[in-house]
């Protein structure tokens, strides 16, 4: 053999004997848990605390080891290498010092403890979106009460405003609101009730209905003319009369109705020494109340007649 082809053949042996030590040195094992897996890549944590990038490929071989002594290998699905799973992995690793693995393997003992991990985090994750959907719909439920609240605390502002208009214009009493009132007038030593008084107290009845625990209030007068015993009486049937169509035509319950009140004499608004005065004397006046107890919490109050 001539010198220079043997030159040849020992450089190119020579070459081929660095590759193979190169290939040999690049190569690597990990072992250590998968924390992560995103698709052809996983992140490891290995024993010694450090984290490394594994980067699966098709040609890839994935193994699981079976037997006592670990002799035997079964062909997995990269399906497998999920979070939890102790397993080591050979390979080289590239540029961005990632580890390009020829194989993983992994014993069923650790793919067993993997999958129960995860069934324990998906369980979890399943009970606290659970829990976080009952929070939302009981915060909703407190934004509905709030608004509630609110409201009601509105229409009781506005409530106590129009009661406050109506007392200004009607006046109160100690525990009543009064909302309404009309006078019937007499003549004298008469106790029927003229017909054109019965519209404005079928109206004020009417009024009265649209309130939550209204009373109407009927009280009788007389002049002071005539002997008081006469009056007396006189100012009971008055009242009486206009408590009849309060009960018969505006259809008001006796529960809503307070008690008639037979004044007599007493509290002259005119001067008994003119017929003027005993005219406006000989009355029955008829209130539409609302107890100040239970005010708050009425609807707003419709418009009254000026």
């Amino acid at each position: 053999m001539s010198r220079n082809r043997f030159a040849a053949m020992s450089v190119v042996t020579l070459s081929i004997l660095l590759l193979l030590c190169g290939t040999v040195a690049a190569q690597s094992k990990v072992k250590g848990n998968i924390i992560s897996r995103a698709g052809s890549h996983m992140t490891m944590k290995t024993s010694d605390g450090n984290s490394v990038v594994v980067v699966l490929n098709d040609s890839t071989d994935v193994q699981q080891i079976e037997g006592v002594f670990k002799a035997r290998k079964k062909d997995m699905a990269m399906a497998a290498l999920i979070p939890g799973l102790a397993c080591e992995v050979q390979g080289t690793y590239n540029a961005q010092d990632q580890l390009v693995a020829d194989w993983v393997r992994f014993t069923g003992e650790a793919l067993e403890q993997a999958q129960s991990a995860q069934a324990a985090v998906h369980e979890t994750a399943v009970q606290a979106a659970a829990n976080q959907a009952d929070l939302e719909k009981q915060n909703a439920a407190l934004k509905e009460q709030q608004a509630a609240i609110d409201k009601q605390q509105q229409e009781i502002a506005a409530n106590k405003a129009k009661i406050a208009a109506n007392s200004a214009r009607f006046g109160q009493l100690d525990d009543f609101y009064i909302l309404d009132e009309v006078t019937v007038y007499f003549a004298n030593g008469k106790v029927n009730v003229d017909p054109k008084y019965v519209p404005p107290i079928l109206e004020l009845a009417q009024k009265a209905k649209t309130y939550n625990g209204y009373n109407i209030q009927v009280k009788g007068y007389a002049s002071a003319v005539g002997s008081a015993a006469l009056n007396q009486e006189l100012s009971e049937e008055r009242a009486q009369n206009v408590t009849n169509i309060l009960l018969q035509q505006a259809n008001i319950p006796l529960t809503a109705m307070l008690a008639p009140g037979a004044m007599g004499e007493s509290r002259q608004v005119g001067s008994d020494k003119t017929e003027a005065g005993q005219a406006e004397n000989r009355r029955v006046v008829v209130r539409a109340l609302l107890n100040k107890g239970i005010a708050g919490a009425e609807l707003p109050l419709p418009e009254t007649k000026k």
